[in-house]
């Protein structure tokens, strides 16, 4: 049940209303947006809520049991805060929203009636079509961990417990030449053996994409050269003379562990349980159950 004011209830009440639907978003980074539909910029709790992104929203739907209720916002990508390039990096993913119901005559008069999270982006060539998920949704992430061969811990976190600042896990380069959207020769890095930074990140610092971070797919060397391909295309093209931060990455093997990082200690995965082929084994009559080790 939604608390409103007396104010806003006597409003309602009064058969003729002004109201406005308003939606504050919070993402990742802490920037904080607000839109709205109706027709002049509203503006309350330190949030302007500008007309001019075009932004609609579907119902809002809400159910009695626990599934994940959700609601469209669709709008044209003609607000100067919404970029095309933003969506496609992530930076609107998973970004905190709250829904409101706002007398536009009086803002004093409105009443929170959602929260949720952006889900799912759809994008076509003049609008796109976001996802509000409610808070329900938290409630079907797997919470714990889970038993595998290999690690779950993200290489260099406090349970990992690599300092990937180390000279000997970090390196700096420059791209020479690109090969594909996603593949390019870099500068810098010639003392590191093929490989050695694959499954890694790459942070540009300078160029079209400086401040954000890439996935490396496979790290090779020719002639001397490294030569990197990332795990997916940039949004924005890689240019010659572009530089980065590039940090070592990790198969999650115990074997890479040991070898690479001198981590054993601190690897997170269980590489002694049995596997499939141990479920499926079945009872012979030549021997080898005398309960030893398999």
């Amino acid at each position: 049940m939604k608390s409103i004011t007396t104010d806003l209830q006597a409003h309602l009440d009064d058969g003729t209303t002004t109201l406005a639907w308003c939606w504050r978003i919070t993402r990742a980074d802490g920037v904080t947006f607000g839109f709205t539909d109706h027709d002049r910029t509203l503006s309350f709790d330190g949030t302007e809520f500008e007309p001019e992104s075009g932004l609609t929203a579907s119902e809002a739907r809400s159910g009695s049991d626990l599934s994940v209720d959700a609601q469209d916002a669709e709008g044209v990508l003609t607000s100067d805060r919404i970029t095309e390039t933003d969506i496609l990096d992530g930076r609107w993913d998973n970004a905190e929203v709250e829904v409101w119901r706002v007398n536009w005559a009086d803002n004093g008069q409105r009443v929170l009636m959602r929260r949720g999270a952006i889900g799912q982006i759809r994008r076509g060539r003049l609008a796109f079509v976001a996802e509000v998920r409610s808070l329900a949704h938290v409630l079907g992430q797997t919470v714990g961990r889970t038993f595998q061969a290999t690690c779950d811990a993200a290489l260099g976190d406090a349970r990992c417990g690599v300092d990937l600042e180390n000279t000997a896990f970090k390196g700096t380069g420059v791209v020479i030449d690109l090969l594909r959207d996603r593949a390019f020769t870099a500068s810098g890095l010639g003392d590191f053996e093929a490989g050695w930074f694959t499954f890694g990140t790459v942070e540009w610092t300078s160029g079209a994409s400086a401040g954000r971070k890439a996935e490396v797919l496979g790290h090779d060397v020719a002639d001397g050269i490294a030569v990197l391909t990332l795990l997916e295309a940039p949004v924005r093209a890689i240019a010659e003379g572009d530089a980065f931060i590039i940090r070592s990455g990790c198969d999650k093997r115990m074997a890479t562990c040991g070898a690479k990082f001198a981590n054993t200690a601190n690897f997170r995965g269980f590489p002694h349980i049995p596997g499939q082929d141990a479920v499926l084994r079945y009872a012979t009559k030549d021997g080898g159950h005398e309960g030893g080790v398999l």
